[in-house]
């Protein structure tokens, strides 16, 4: 039997309530709830078979949830068939019709439709105008480069005016130029129209650059719903702080608080963190991950005060900035390789490889968790 949730927040463009989808006896989403606020764009991210493309399906009406409900602008939609859910979709090879035209292809809705002749005519105009498509109305699909294909895919979703619109990884076919040059094109075109977007990738860059909110996915689970930068900065579990963005794990040990914050044993020394970046609880000897972006490391000279130390043993030169790769020895941890990033050039000259450096850990920024299995 289906739940029902008679109430979804007027407010949302999108609402989940308790979705479960299985197929057989797999358990592709786990009791989902999400709340997608109007005009935003939101990304679904996660490792493939995590569950986001299921998830952008059951939204568009592909697939049926077992259990949950789901409404769009405040409209229970969970019984309703894709073509009476007004949203648009692009989907990831574009799915073009080859023996119609471009203009064709972006009027198909409307004429599924019956809009008229003159509003199609008028709207179609207008979309390409928008996506620019100017004057490649009467080619076909395969007269078209993939970035065009795609224009027409995204023009196709638009002109019958959605209320949300759907793209499932639709940038997978395109070359690194090309796919940041289009992200920003339909960021650009999203944020001029309003139109509510839920976007799946596995990309974390294109989910940080692109993104109001993102939601972590993993195993049939939302992790997280943050903004881009509290979601890098502040990560609620382990999963999230170790798949957006690079990310070292640090064996450390709890050591006693006061009121200035927590201490924590790490190597030779102590470092000392807010209370609010200790996420599991914990008590006197406990044994914790800390994880720590490169970014937030800093070389130094070793001296006797040095938390941690190591041998520079590789950089990575990465146009503005610099990956350097050390070897730091941890007590009972053993040898762990970490990375620390720099601006600039300065490391490759500074700490050369072989050279045995002091690490600096930052007081703030750190998260820390009960130390994995």
């Amino acid at each position: 039997m289906r739940k029902h949730f008679p109430l979804a927040a007027a407010s949302s463009a999108v609402s989940l309530e308790g979705v479960v989808k299985k197929y057989r006896d797999q358990t592709v989403l786990r009791d989902v709830s999400l709340k997608i606020q109007r005009g935003e764009f939101l990304t679904l991210l996660g490792p493939s078979g995590c569950g986001k493309t299921t998830l952008l399906n059951l939204i568009a009406g592909f697939v049926e949830a077992d259990t949950g409900e789901i409404f769009i602008d405040g409209q229970l939609v969970t019984d309703l068939p894709p073509f009476r859910r007004e949203i648009g979709i692009v989907f990831q090879n574009y799915a073009l019709f080859p023996h119609m035209t471009v203009e064709r292809n972006i009027s198909y809705g409307l004429r599924m439709r019956h809009i008229s002749p003159d509003v199609i005519a008028k709207r179609v105009h207008e979309v390409m105008s928008l996506v620019k498509l100017d004057g490649l109305g009467q080619r076909k699909p395969r007269e078209l480069s993939g970035g065009q294909q795609q224009r027409v895919a995204l023009a196709r979703a638009l002109v019958i005016q959605p209320k949300v619109l759907l793209l499932d990884e639709p940038f997978s076919a395109l070359d690194k130029n090309l796919r940041a040059a289009m992200q920003v094109e339909i960021r650009d075109i999203q944020r001029r129209l309003g139109v509510t977007t839920v976007f799946v990738t596995h990309d974390q860059g294109e989910a940080l650059s692109m993104s109001d909110r993102i939601a972590v996915m993993s195993a049939g689970v939302i992790r997280q719903v943050a903004e881009p930068e509290d979601l890098y900065r502040n990560p609620k579990d382990p999963f999230v702080a170790s798949f957006l963005g690079d990310v070292n794990i640090l064996p450390a040990h709890y050591h006693g608080s006061d009121s200035d914050g927590i201490q924590l044993r790490m190597g030779a020394g102590l470092i000392r963190i807010a209370r609010d970046r200790l996420i599991d609880g914990t008590h006197e000897g406990r044994r914790l991950d800390v994880y720590v972006r490169p970014e937030q490391i800093q070389l130094e000279t070793l001296h006797s005060g040095s938390v941690l130390s190591g041998t520079v043993v590789n950089h990575v030169f990465q146009g503005d900035h610099v990956d350097s790769y050390i070897d730091v020895d941890i007590p009972v941890a053993g040898r762990k390789r970490i990375m620390v990033r720099s601006r600039g050039l300065d490391a490759i000259q500074r700490w050369p490889v072989g050279t045995v450096t002091g690490l600096v850990l930052p007081d703030q920024g750190i998260s820390v968790f009960k130390a994995r299995a």
